[in-house]
């Protein structure tokens, strides 16, 4: 590869806004292409997007450029799980130690602040341009612009960072060799409201992430800045019940009422936003190779998640984060950087894809086991005794950037063999305080 000086980038999301900043701040000339308006002209589109979990690995990153600080000062602490029950009971899970916590942030409101400090370093963005066509051996991208004339640039090299349904990705698939593969969940999702009171208060704990959890499906909520609350119903699509049965506006207000009771009394907007909004679809992307000559798949282009571990845009980030690390390694020769990140990131994105998937079903349906709160009581005092010998899988995840996924998912694997074999003990769930923790640790690490 010549040396490169000129670099492309698919998508002005979240991925390659950030992107775009670390590159400029390398003295690359960037261009990044969009085929949406510009958000912060057109307004972001509402209905389609789940509220964001901010957590370490994506702060790290922003820390890197400097903008963690500026987006902390939206960002809302929630400090664990506050579980709603049929009858309304409350029961609050922390998610780690205390002082641990993800952050709700906006979707909208951090791709914005991305755009616009990329856009004062000087990359330039355009907007309205829809890509048709890479050409991989010549480095060329042929766009569609908004007035649908064709269009075709040459570059150094050209990074994807355009989303679970990437057109650069697609321009891949055309290609021999390429593996590829898209799975759907039998669930979608619907975003609805819940406002705040007149006096802009929070009409329920502000700190948490809320979770509705009702074995085959759930509903969740986060909290916003303004008092509100944005709420997401993950819901089969068929089979009773499902999005397929609930047509009329008694029916849903018949479900809302019957299973989600304190959530329904809060939500004056429920009918609108239920008919009103989208109901979108999850899929799970996996791909390979990442690379293409001089072309380079990054965020959800490359491996796009279920969302149910909250970490998507924390994995892009982190992508971002670990490409720029190898950039210092080689010293910007990317004939190095290319296939190392690749080889590097693939075992890790399989990995949190996985763990997306297995988190979904403890979400709705093992936070209000018994046996599931028990093992999770016995982690976290296993985690108290022995802090750097016994992490819980949601805490290496989360809270310990420095914890590859691939290595968390391997030893949350054997950490869940253990306390299986702990919770069949007898009587332990009244004798739990008197475990063997010691025992317990030790056999992690035969």
């Amino acid at each position: 590869m010549q040396r490169v000086k000129h670099i492309a980038l698919i998508g002005a999301g979240l991925v390659g806004s950030l992107l775009a900043i670390y590159l400029r701040k390398r003295k690359y000339k960037v261009s990044v292409f969009e085929r949406r308006p510009d958000m912060r002209k057109k307004g972001y589109e509402g209905g389609r997007s789940i509220n964001l979990a901010l957590s370490n690995r994506g702060i790290r990153a922003l820390e890197e450029v400097g903008l963690a600080s500026v987006l902390k000062q939206s960002a809302i602490p929630m400090h664990g799980r506050m579980i709603h029950d049929l009858k309304g009971n409350l029961n609050f899970q922390p998610y780690g130690k205390e002082g641990q916590y993800i952050n709700s942030v906006s979707r909208g409101g951090l791709n914005q602040v991305l755009i616009t400090e990329a856009e004062k370093l000087g990359v330039e963005f355009h907007f309205e341009k829809r890509i048709q066509h890479i050409d991989f051996d010549k480095t060329s991208i042929s766009f569609q612009t908004s007035n649908l004339e064709p269009q075709t640039s040459n570059f150094d090299l050209i990074i994807g960072s355009d989303g679970a349904f990437s057109a650069a990705r697609l321009s891949m698939q055309m290609t021999d060799r390429f593996d590829y593969q898209q799975d759907y969940i039998d669930h979608g999702y619907k975003e609805l409201h819940i406002p705040a009171t007149k006096g802009g208060e929070f009409q329920m704990e502000k700190n948490a992430l809320h979770i509705w959890p009702r074995e085959s499906y759930m509903l969740i909520a986060l909290p916003n800045p303004d008092g509100s609350f944005t709420l997401t119903l993950f819901f089969p699509f068929e089979g009773e019940p499902s999005f397929a049965q609930l047509k009329t506006e008694p029916e849903v207000t018949h479900f809302f009422k019957t299973v989600f009771p304190d959530a329904y009394d809060l939500m004056p907007t429920l009918l609108k936003d239920f008919f009103h909004n989208p109901t979108s679809s999850l899929v799970t992307v996996k791909c390979f190779p990442w690379v293409k000559n001089n072309t380079l798949l990054i965020g959800d282009a490359a491996h796009a998640i279920v969302p149910f571990f909250g970490q998507g845009m924390n994995a892009g980030f982190e992508d971002v984060r670990e490409l720029n690390a190898l950039l210092d390694t080689y010293k910007d020769d990317w004939n190095h950087v290319l296939p190392a990140f690749q080889i590097q990131r693939k075992p890790n994105a399989d990995a949190i894809a996985q763990l997306a998937l297995d988190n979904f079903i403890e979400m709705r349906d093992l936070v209000n086991d018994p046996e599931f709160i028990l093992r999770k009581k016995i982690e976290a005092r296993l985690h108290q005794l022995y802090p750097s010998k016994w992490i819980p899988l949601y805490s290496m995840v989360t809270f310990q950037e420095n914890i590859p996924y691939s290595v968390a998912y391997a030893t949350g694997q054997k950490q869940k063999k253990i306390m299986e074999e702990v919770i069949k003990q007898p009587g332990v769930e009244k004798e739990w305080e008197n475990l063997n923790f010691e025992a317990i640790v030790n056999k992690l690490s035969n």
